[in-house]
């Protein structure tokens, strides 16, 4: 579910691995950080999707899934003290 634009948390840092950086399109990491800030986790499973919903009320991790149109997977980790968000490909981590 795509929630409003606002952000729910403070991203801290926000970091991209050099594999990142190079893959993908800087638009689509840019949309996909706004949509990771309003809570709109993107393609991961509703387990995942709950925990993070969880997640935002406990301070865990945060771990959003998304892919760009040419379908480059790709994820978006924000750390449980909220000081770094990464951007980095699954192989990344």
């Amino acid at each position: 579910m795509v929630r409003a634009n606002r952000p729910r948390f403070s991203p801290g840092m926000i970091l991209a691995t050099r594999n990142a950086l190079e893959r993908l399109p800087q638009h689509e990491m840019q949309r996909a950080l706004a949509r990771h800030l309003a809570g709109d986790w993107g393609d991961c499973c509703p387990a995942d999707a709950e925990a993070n919903d969880a997640a935002l009320l406990n301070g865990d991790r945060l771990l959003s899934v998304y892919h760009t149109a040419d379908q480059i997977k790709f994820w978006i980790i924000t750390v449980a003290d909220r000081s770094a968000t990464n951007i980095l490909l699954p192989e990344d981590y």
